[in-house]
């Protein structure tokens, strides 16, 4: 089995990471650890360097193009074994995690098998359209091809869907999780789900379809506000339907956010009322830009160059 983590930059978190693979009850003869990192310059590599040196079983290549699907396409040249597993620098993963992906795969023959990363739902498996990371035979590559390197976020939700389009299937298993640490600022947050956003059209013209129809509320919102702010100039009404839109927006995280005080805390509470807003704002002005540019623009003009490093 080969565990494959595109990286850069995650000096805070490729540690434990990498502890709770070592800690795997997987047999580790069976296991290597190939990490694409992206040309760090925060220590990551240095880091990286000591558990190389202090495991035979992981090894570090160069990403230099420091996007995930370039790294994660590297790292999948590079393993040797049968089984990919997609591990995220940012996560820690349980000791039965990589056991039971494996054996999922072989009772059901899935050729992806995924778990959940917070959430956990009664039943005990179920076939979807999407997981977190990844587990997948090597043949599935070389059936339906490698991770798309244009897109630069969402390569995996792409990478799905023409899993999907080929006959495929994706198993979640509810039951098993990992653990993600979260952005530390509303501007990282900001960051990266404006570049989820832009890169979502992208997928849905590669793929021929708008995946979800969910994925279009922030953008729609968004618009719908603007377009209120503009019409409001010439039509009254408009700044009247604009601030109800607003009113109920804001009660809605209201209440939201005064539901989960009493588990969150006050300052927990305030902070979810930040967060839902910055997330879908900058997820739908990211998705309307990139409708622009991906669909928008004449195929002779260029489309701007959109380097997203691995970090987010």
């Amino acid at each position: 089995m080969s565990i494959v983590i595109p990286c850069r930059n995650e000096k805070r978190y490729i540690g434990a990471c990498l502890d709770s693979i070592l800690a795997s009850d997987f047999p580790q003869e069976r296991l290597e650890v190939v990490i694409a990192d992206g040309m760090s310059d925060d220590g990551t590599r240095e880091l990286i360097r000591e558990y190389v040196s202090a495991h035979g079983r992981i090894t570090m290549i160069d990403n230099p193009k420091g996007t995930t699907p370039c790294g994660m396409n590297l790292a999948i040249h590079a393993a040797r074994g049968e089984i990919i597993v997609r591990m995220d620098a940012h996560a820690m993963y349980p000791p039965d995690y990589l056991r039971r992906l494996v054996a999922a795969q072989e009772e059901t023959g899935a050729e992806n098998v995924g778990t959940l990363v917070v959430t956990l739902p009664a039943d005990v498996r179920r076939w979807v359209n999407h997981v977190p990371f990844g587990c997948w035979r090597r043949t599935l590559f070389d059936r339906i091809g490698y991770f798309d390197e244009e897109l630069e976020r969402a390569q995996d939700v792409e990478f799905n869907a023409r899993l999907l389009n080929h006959g495929g299937r994706i198993l979640l298993l509810p039951d098993l999780t990992s653990g993600y640490h979260a952005r530390k600022s509303l501007r990282q947050l900001a960051r990266m789900m404006y570049q989820y956003g832009y890169f979502k059209p992208l997928v849905a013209r590669k793929a021929g379809k708008i995946l979800t129809v969910r994925q279009l509320v922030p953008a729609l919102f968004v618009l719908g506000v603007a377009g209120c702010l503009a019409a409001a100039l010439w039509w009254p009404d408009a700044g009247v339907a604009l601030g109800a839109v607003l009113a109920t927006y804001g009660l809605l995280i209201g209440v939201v956010a005064l539901r989960s005080a009493r588990r969150l805390g006050a300052r927990g509470a305030l902070a979810l009322a930040a967060v839902f807003p910055t997330m879908h704002v900058s997820y739908g002005v990211g998705y309307l830009r990139g409708i622009r540019n991906h669909f928008l623009r004449s195929s002779k003009s260029p489309r701007p160059a959109a380097r997203v490093a691995l970090s987010r």
